[in-house]
């Protein structure tokens, strides 16, 4: 497994991001179409969660297997695959979350899906013709990416290597603390996990995960190239309170 992915620039159509799917593919499929996405040109980029609480999460073999669509790891993917491998874990929790689909497949269904999660990247960096774009599934535990960059390519210990990992699929601390400080080292940070109204940039780390998975919600399209979403609307930014 690459726990980090590069990806080059895409000379012929569009790259967007999309926020958590949660096993509603046939959701994000609508959410494509209304977005003129075209698959001979343009390429889907997901911030993770593919699976869990929604009734397609089987389909994520199908849609790991199409050559315009990539992932990083997020918490329930990673769920799913500590599973699979037979590792300790809350299943109680789990199932509470949106695993119990997971939980009650036979055994070798189990490790093919979790073997497939299992390969996604921690991170990936996108080229564009204004700069790199990252992409984790909750944040980037770093002031800086290159930092990130470096620990997932040659972690100087297991400790710190699992510790980054799990602030890139689990950490809130950005939106909790209201941190508008930039990722240095990128032109920008595409995250989810966090599920909100409305996307939002806090400094140049953009939040996507607008539930695309519940019915009140919806899918946020990101061009990677404009940082505005798929329709050409820009993405509003948390600004600081006036002194």
């Amino acid at each position: 497994m690459e726990r980090i992915q590069r990806h080059p620039s895409n000379e012929i159509g569009r790259d967007l991001a999309v926020g958590d799917i949660h096993g509603h593919f046939d959701r994000l499929q609508a959410a494509l179409d209304a977005a003129g996405f075209d698959p001979a040109r343009d390429r889907l980029f997901s911030v993770g969660d593919l699976v869990d609480r929604g009734p397609q999460s089987e389909q994520v073999l199908h849609w790991l297997d199409r050559p315009w669509f990539h992932a990083v790891c997020g918490n329930h993917d990673d769920y799913a695959v500590r599973i699979a491998r037979g590792n300790p874990v809350d299943r109680d929790n789990y199932r509470r979350n949106g695993g119990g689909w997971f939980l009650a497949l036979p055994a070798p269904r189990q490790q093919e899906i979790g073997a497939a999660l299992a390969r996604l990247p921690i991170a990936m960096e996108v080229e564009t013709d204004n700069g790199v774009v990252g992409i984790v599934h909750a944040d980037c535990p770093f002031p800086d990416w290159q930092s990130l960059r470096k620990v997932l390519q040659d972690p100087p210990s297991r400790r710190v290597l699992a510790q980054a990992e799990d602030e890139c699929m689990w950490s809130r601390a950005r939106l909790e603390r209201d941190d508008l400080e930039d990722v240095a080292g990128v032109r920008a940070v595409v995250v989810g996990h966090t599920p909100l109204a409305h996307p939002v940039a806090l400094g140049n780390v953009y939040h996507i995960d607008t539930a695309g998975w519940l019915p009140q919600g919806r899918f946020t399209l990101l061009d990677l190239a404009t940082l505005h979403d798929a329709h050409g609307q820009a993405i509003p930014a948390l600004t600081a309170p006036a002194p």
